[in-house]
């Protein structure tokens, strides 16, 4: 009988760990993102809707402009997870390529700028304080990790380019290169 009361109360506080995480996010998270969307909208309001989609016509042109530079930015001036909605700008095909670089490009840059994703700040810092305790510098380290990020997250959205191109002819269909005003 005492297996399963235990039972059921680790089955019950399976469902109150879940409750509870949930209302954090709704305290923590939630405001924030739906904060950034507003925000993000208000500028794209200001600037004009005509004007960012010729921001992503021409980023599309380019995939160092698609894969390096619009993250890189992207992330700089909205952070983490905002800027991965710079992508709807993007011509559908490479939405998958864009979301692939970006998201990487999130973690790669918390050296050296920690308001783009500071969730996951704990990392740097875990790593950081194990290169101070070598006598080394971080500013190296959080330079070279930008670096070598924005190669490797130009090179995840490019390969990802060409995974969608098989996916595209396995599934029979076309995405867009172009973008839908």
């Amino acid at each position: 009988m005492d297996f399963l009361v235990k039972a059921a109360e680790v089955f019950m506080n399976l469902f109150q760990t879940g409750a509870k995480t949930f209302i954090s996010w709704m305290t923590d998270i939630v405001p924030v993102v739906l904060l950034l969307l507003v925000a993000m909208n208000t500028l794209i309001q200001l600037i004009g809707q005509d004007k960012i989609n010729a921001l992503g016509r021409v980023s599309a042109r380019n995939p160092i402009l698609r894969y390096m530079i619009l993250p890189f930015v992207g992330s700089f001036m909205l952070g983490n997870p905002m800027s991965l909605s710079l992508g709807r700008f993007l011509p559908e095909k490479y939405k998958p390529s864009y979301y692939a670089a970006g998201a990487y490009f999130c973690h790669t840059s918390n050296g050296l700028f920690p308001h783009i994703n500071p969730g996951e700040l704990f990392v740097w810092l875990g790593i950081a304080q194990g290169v101070e305790a070598l006598g080394l510098s971080t500013a190296d380290l959080a330079i070279r990790y930008m670096l070598v990020g924005l190669v490797m997250n130009f090179f995840a959205g490019w390969i990802t380019d060409f995974t969608t191109t098989i996916v595209e002819r396995q599934q029979g269909i076309k995405l867009k290169t172009k973008v839908d005003v």
